[in-house]
């Protein structure tokens, strides 16, 4: 009976090491974001979002067809929730990844029994926010990518779409995950839900335009047709650097929404009491980092990679300083982002987005027929 008990803490300290571990190797910002939120509230969001980060993984592998992805992705939830051989998943999956994806991505798909032993020991609210968000990215992201080309998505509201499936859902997980670790903040989760959609929002449309050269070479592009046609711009005739004024204009309207999701992730951060500081930290640092980057992207429209408009190390320390001083004051904080985006563009939301907040119904989630399949419910 002894030794059983100290092979499962063993275990569990073994998971929790590789946890820690490589949460490092996979992800800059939240390497950084992530350990500053209280240590139960941390080991929920560093699980999921290693499992957020193996779909992903999945969805971004050159070696594997659509159909492939479909099927692998459905697995890979049917894994998460037990009914299917973790081990077995990760020994079919992990031979068929290319050179293209990182030695850590795949590391830690190998290694999904061990970040699963973590999963299983959360707590049932916080396995079913998880399992929520999982099971609509990884349908999202296959449905997106059955059409995906150079020729971008079709609307603006496209974009919105594909933004809820791969981040605005990770933003409501987050919401139910705080709600579930802090219970005095439920009376708050009407207000907080939206706002936690533009926060995923505001990094994921920074991300797709910092990374759209690279997505390029891998045939892809998620700008939308209708606002470079709108300027007479053509999506597969883009290129690298030296882009046209119309092309400046579209960039330019871009950030500018971007802009506009990120000023809702402030408010979703001052939702927050200032006696949990630290989860204060993880949204505004995330918010901090995607908004140095929409002013790199503004101030150099021509770059060529995404290396080009990233965030030096010394802006990195700028930002935890300065939000950390102000991290309980309200007013700080709003001045605080007034002066970082003193010169960035900012575009106002479409009417969607302003809608009355009306439960499992508001933009951009009517737009997705498949979530009547997995249920409306947000955590």
């Amino acid at each position: 009976m002894g030794e059983c008990a100290d092979d499962c803490v063993s275990l569990q300290s073994k998971a929790a090491a590789f946890q820690a571990e490589i949460l490092l190797k996979v992800s800059r910002t939240f390497a950084l974001t992530i350990p500053q939120l209280p240590p139960d509230l941390c080991r929920a969001v560093s699980n999921a979002y290693l499992l957020c980060r193996i779909a992903d993984t999945i969805e971004d592998e050159p070696a594997l067809t659509v159909a492939q992805k479909y099927h692998y992705e459905a697995a890979f939830v049917d894994v998460v929730t037990g009914q299917r051989d973790a081990g077995a998943f990760a020994n079919e999956v992990a031979p068929l990844l290319s050179a293209q994806t990182l030695d850590a991505e795949r590391d830690l798909l190998k290694q999904l029994p061990l970040v699963l032993h973590i999963t299983a020991t959360l707590r049932p609210a916080q396995r079913a926010a998880i399992v929520r968000c999982l099971k609509v990215m990884s349908r999202g992201m296959v449905e997106f990518q059955r059409n995906a080309s150079l020729n971008g998505l079709a609307t603006l509201h496209d974009l919105d779409c594909y933004c809820y499936c791969v981040a605005g859902v990770v933003g409501e997980m987050l919401t139910a995950l705080i709600i579930d670790f802090a219970p005095d903040m439920v009376s708050q989760r009407k207000l907080m839900l939206p706002m936690s959609v533009s926060f995923g929002h505001g990094l994921q449309i920074t991300n797709i335009l910092k990374d759209q050269w690279e997505d390029r070479e891998r045939d892809i592009c998620w700008l939308p047709q209708d606002m470079l046609a709108a300027q007479g711009v053509h999506p597969a005739t883009l290129s690298p650097g030296g882009q046209s004024a119309n092309y400046a204009m579209v960039m330019t309207e871009l950030i500018g929404i971007a802009h506009a999701h990120l000023c809702q992730a402030l408010e979703f951060a001052l939702q927050i009491p200032a006696k949990h500081a630290g989860i204060r930290r993880f949204i505004l640092w995330a918010t901090g980092l995607a908004l140095l980057t929409l002013r790199n992207l503004h101030e150099r429209p021509h770059f060529s990679y995404g290396t080009e408009v990233k965030v030096s190390r010394k802006e990195v320390a700028r930002i935890i300083k300065f939000t950390t001083l102000f991290e309980k004051n309200d007013l700080g904080l709003r001045r605080l982002f007034a002066v970082a985006t003193r010169k960035l563009p900012f575009t106002p939301l479409t009417a969607e987005w302003c809608a009355p907040y009306r439960p499992a119904f508001p933009w951009p989630k009517r737009a997705i027929p498949y979530l009547s399949d997995i249920g409306q419910c947000e955590g």
